[in-house]
Order: C-alpha cells, then sequence, then structure tokens
C-alpha cells in the first residue's frame, strides 16, 4: 500500500509506502497528483518517505513505476529520497541521470530538511 499526501499550500506530494509496491499504488498516486500538476502547472516536490524501501509487488508493479517516473519527472522540480536504505543514496546518483528534478537523498529522520530543501531550493 502506498499511502499519498498532498500538501496543496506547499505543492508537495509525500509517498508513504507501507509494504511491497503495486501496480494499483503507482494509479493512486496519479490520481492524487495529476489533478493538482493540471491546475499548477508542476509540482514543486515529491518525497518518498521510508525507512527501508520496500520493493515491488511484481514485475507489472516496476514497469508501472517507471512509467509513473516517466509521466511525471518533467512535472516534478525536485525529489527527496528520506530513506534509511542504501537504496537513497543510490537512487539519488542514479536517477540524476534520468529525470529533470533535483535530486537528494536524506537519512529517514531528516523529512523537515527535505521539506525545507524543496521549499527554498530554486533548482538542480
Amino acid at each position: 500500500m502506498l499511502n499519498i499526501e498532498l500538501d496543496e499550500v506547499n505543492g508537495i506530494a509525500t509517498l508513504i509506502p507501507n509494504g511491497a509496491l503495486s501496480e494499483k499504488d503507482f494509479i493512486s498516486a496519479a490520481s492524487v497528483i495529476d489533478p493538482y500538476i493540471e491546475e499548477y502547472g508542476n509540482l514543486k516536490g515529491l518525497i518518498i518517505y521510508t525507512k527501508t524501501f520496500p520493493g515491488w509487488e511484481s514485475f507489472g508493479s516496476l514497469i508501472k513505476h517507471f512509467q509513473f517516473v516517466k509521466e511525471h519527472h518533467k512535472k516534478v522540480s525536485h525529489v527527496a529520497l528520506v530513506t534509511d536504505s542504501v537504496l537513497g543514496d543510490f537512487g539519488e546518483k542514479i536517477a540524476d541521470h534520468f529525470v529533470s528534478a533535483g535530486i537528494k537523498h536524506f537519512a529517514f529522520g531528516e523529512l523537515n530538511n527535505a521539506q525545507n530543501w524543496i521549499l527554498n531550493t530554486e533548482s538542480k
């Protein structure tokens, strides 16, 4: 399951995985985020907030994740990976080559720092 919290005032969506990610999770995320993007043109930030990365439920879920990234990466200014998982550092280094958003890794206890980075950074 993926919990999605949208801070409409600041334009920040926080995705909180709770177990392996499913195709339905990415459809759900898009249904919350897309109307905001349609109204305001973009999302200032996206935060992935999880102590450890839960993985994907199936190969189809992984593909849906890639589709979600492809469809949204030009409409999101910043992505904060707030996690203690080793995938946080890896994700920051690798994804920076494939997405236009600025990406930064924060430790799990640094959610407020991630939010401040999104709100106070103009570009990558």
